[in-house]
């Protein structure tokens, strides 16, 4: 039997992609949809790591040695062994010395196992559920872990750990975090499309950073729509902040709105899902 288990939801970012790293308002749904970790205690000083997939089949598989981290198994993913390494380094680093003798008790080892409830490439957060459940486990802040390990703006963390909508803002370094009601009656016609074309959100962010000197501006900008997405009472007001997001981001970031490269001769309105 496992000896602890933690879950944590995945995530869609409905407005200010981007934009929410520089202060922009966000609305961000938890999915049901996530992943969980489970561990078990074993009598071998390693640690023995298996993440499955949605199908329940092996996907990334590994061993560390329970006082470095080193690789004992040689055959494993190199940049997945390489990015849980630094996940689990920084989570160690911030853990007190009492919780990691509770946690990585001496002359004992780990075995722990990961469970995607979704397809990895749906970019609803293979990466933010695992280092949630990995601070659960450790006992510390998830948000710190995160910008040590990954970076971001921290909003896919809020959503590991809520169950309902929310709005999430970075003010001066402190993150905002309020959950909300978000059941508009029009919801029936709104769809999410997976296009199979995930982007990996660091490089994502790295390219958007340096574009735009008057950010904070355009930010402003961005956080009125997000009240107006959810102020909207019918799919036509919807659809208007819908094509005013569009427009802004395309500036920001120098790319065509989605809907004039993918959807064209769509009868509605289409916005993307960023980082």
């Amino acid at each position: 039997m496992p000896y602890k288990r933690f879950y944590s939801n995945g995530k869609l970012l409905l407005t200010a992609e981007y934009l929410v790293l520089d202060g922009a308002k966000a609305l961000a749904l938890p999915t049901k949809f996530g992943q969980d970790l489970v561990v078990k205690k074993i009598s071998s000083p390693k640690i023995i790591w298996q993440s499955f997939n949605e199908k329940n089949n092996i996907w990334f598989e590994s061993e560390f040695d329970i006082n470095t981290l080193k690789t004992t198994k040689p055959d494993q993913d190199i940049q997945a062994t390489k990015t849980l390494q630094k996940i689990l380094k920084e989570a160690l680093e911030l853990t007190s010395k009492d919780d990691i003798k509770n946690i990585l008790p001496p002359k004992n080892g780990l075995q722990i196992s990961t469970h995607l409830t979704f397809s990895k490439n749906w970019g609803l957060g293979t990466s933010s559920t695992l280092i949630n459940n990995i601070a659960k486990l450790f006992k510390i802040d998830a948000f710190i872990l995160l910008q040590n390990s990954f970076g971001g703006s921290g909003y896919d963390i809020a959503c590991a750990e809520n169950s309902s909508p929310i709005l999430f803002q970075l003010n001066n370094e402190k993150t905002i975090i309020e959950p909300i009601d978000f059941n508009p009656s029009f919801k029936d016609q709104l769809y999410f499309v997976h296009l199979n074309k995930k982007k990996n959100s660091g490089v994502a962010i790295k390219k958007y950073r340096p574009i735009d000197d008057n950010i904070a501006a355009v930010a402003d900008e961005i956080s009125k729509l997000t009240d107006k997405f959810l102020s909207a009472k019918d799919i036509k007001t919807f659809e208007i902040a819908m094509i005013q997001h569009e427009r802004i981001i395309s500036n920001v970031i120098k790319e065509k709105p989605i809907q004039r490269v993918l959807f064209s001769d769509y009868f509605g309105h289409t916005k993307s899902l960023g980082a």
